[in-house]
C-alpha cells in the first residue's frame, strides 16, 4: 500500500472519525454543567447603570458558558427589599445580591470598609487596592465570616454631595438636619449634629417633597436626574466626601460558590472585574451631560466650604480611633487601606493631578 492510500485510509478513515466526533461538540460546552442562579439587586430597574451591572454580570457568564450558567435578575422588592439584598443571600433565599456592603454597616461597620467610608479613596486608587493591594483577599475574610464571598461589581466614581433645602454655608447650617445618608457617613455627620436616615433610593423623592427629610444623597447627576430630586431640593453640592470611589459588589452565597465548578468560580472574578470596570467607564460617560441639564432645569451646584470638609474630615478620623480600639476586623482593613492611601495621594499630586489641572483650566478658557 503507498503511503498516500494508508494516511487516508488509516489516518481519516480511523482515528480521524474519532476526531472528527469530538470536534463536532465543542469542548468548553461539553464541561460547562447546567446551572441557574438568582441574584436580587439592591436597585431599581429604573436606575439602569447601576441596577445593570447586575444585568452586565449575568450577560458575561452566560456567554461564556454557551448559556449553560444563567443569572436571574431582581430588582429591589422583587424577591426582598434593597437593604435586604445581602441577607438573602447569605441565608441561601438566593445564591447572589448586587449591593453596596455600606447599607450593612449598621451591623459592623467593618461592612463599609469594603465599599467607602469617608476621605478613603477615589475610584482609581480603591480599584488598586481592591486588586493589587490585597483589598478583595482580605474583605472576603469578613465576609465568609457572614456566609458570603464578594466581587467588586461596579464604581460610581466620587459621588456627589446631596441635594438640600436650603444652603449649607457653615458647621452649623448641620445641626438638625434630617438627611438620607448611606452607611458610615451618617455617623459622621451625627457627630457634627444632623440626623441620619437610611433610605432606600425609591423612597427618597417622596420623603423630600414631604419633607420628612431636608437634604438626601444618592450618587451623581445620571441616576440623580432620574429621580427628580432637583425638583424638590434645589442645592446641589460636591464632593461626596463620604463616597470618593464607592465599590458597588457582587456577593454569592459561600456555600453556593464553593459549590460551582473550579472553571465557574474563575469566571465569576474575570465577569465581575469586567462589569465593575463597565459601569465606572457609563458613568464617566453619561454625567457630564447630565449635569448639564441638571443646571439647565434649576438645579444650583455649591461646593462644600473648606471649613465644613474639614470638620468632617476631624469627625471621621475621631470616629475610625474609635472603631480601630474597639473592633479587630475593622481595624485590620482600615490599616490596609490607610496605608495605601498615604502612597496614593504622595503618588497621584504629581502626573495625574497636574495634568488634570492644566485640562480643566483650558476648559475653562474655552479652548477645549
Amino acid at each position: 500500500m503507498d503511503r498516500r492510500s494508508f494516511i487516508k485510509n488509516a489516518g481519516l478513515g480511523g482515528l480521524g472519525a474519532a476526531a472528527a466526533t469530538a470536534l463536532a461538540a465543542p469542548a468548553i460546552a461539553q464541561t460547562n454543567p447546567k446551572v441557574t442562579w438568582r441574584l436580587t439587586s439592591s436597585f431599581p430597574k429604573s436606575l439602569d447603570t447601576i441596577y445593570g451591572g447586575g444585568e452586565v454580570l449575568s450577560k458575561y457568564v452566560s456567554e461564556a458558558t454557551d448559556g449553560n450558567f444563567q443569572i436571574q435578575v431582581f430588582a429591589a422588592g422583587e424577591i426582598v427589599p434593597g437593604l435586604q439584598a445581602a441577607d438573602a443571600a447569605a441565608a441561601g433565599t438566593v445564591e447572589a445580591c448586587h449591593t453596596v456592603a455600606y447599607y450593612y454597616w449598621g451591623k459592623d461597620p467593618t461592612w463599609a470598609l469594603g465599599a467607602a467610608v469617608p476621605f478613603s479613596l477615589n475610584a482609581r486608587g480603591f480599584n488598586a487596592w481592591h486588586y493589587h493591594g490585597g483589598g478583595i483577599d482580605i474583605f472576603n475574610e469578613f465576609l465568609g465570616e457572614q456566609g458570603l464571598v464578594g466581587f467588586p461589581n461596579g464604581n460610581t466614581g466620587v459621588q456627589m454631595g446631596g441635594w438640600y433645602r436650603k444652603e449649607i454655608k457653615t458647621v452649623d447650617d448641620l445641626k438638625g438636619l434630617k438627611m438620607r445618608v448611606g452607611g458610615f457617613a451618617g455617623k459622621v455627620l451625627e457627630k457634627l449634629g444632623a440626623v441620619p436616615q437610611q433610605i432606600a433610593g425609591g423612597d427618597i423623592y417622596p420623603a423630600l417633597e414631604k419633607g420628612t427629610i431636608d437634604a438626601a444623597e444618592w450618587v451623581g447627576p445620571y441616576d440623580d436626574e432620574k429621580l427628580g430630586f432637583y425638583k424638590v431640593a434645589p442645592y446641589y453640592y460636591y464632593p461626596g466626601w463620604w463616597e470618593g470611589g464607592p465599590t458597588v459588589h457582587a456577593m454569592f452565597n459561600k456555600a453556593a460558590f464553593e459549590g460551582l465548578p473550579k472553571a465557574y468560580q474563575s469566571l465569576l472574578r474575570t465577569a465581575c472585574q469586567a462589569a465593575d470596570a463597565n459601569m465606572l467607564q457609563k458613568y464617566d460617560y453619561l454625567n457630564p451631560a447630565a449635569i448639564k441639564r441638571l443646571v439647565a432645569a434649576g438645579a444650583q451646584l455649591r461646593p462644600f466650604s473648606a471649613d465644613v470638609l474639614s470638620a468632617c474630615f476631624d469627625a471621621s478620623n475621631e470616629i475610625y480611633a474609635e472603631m480601630e480600639a474597639t473592633n479587630p476586623a475593622f481595624k485590620k482593613i482600615w490599616e490596609s487601606i490607610k496605608a495605601f492611601r498615604g502612597e496614593y495621594y504622595l503618588n497621584a499630586q504629581i502626573a495625574e493631578y497636574n495634568y488634570d489641572t492644566f485640562m480643566m483650566i483650558q476648559q475653562r478658557n474655552g479652548k477645549i
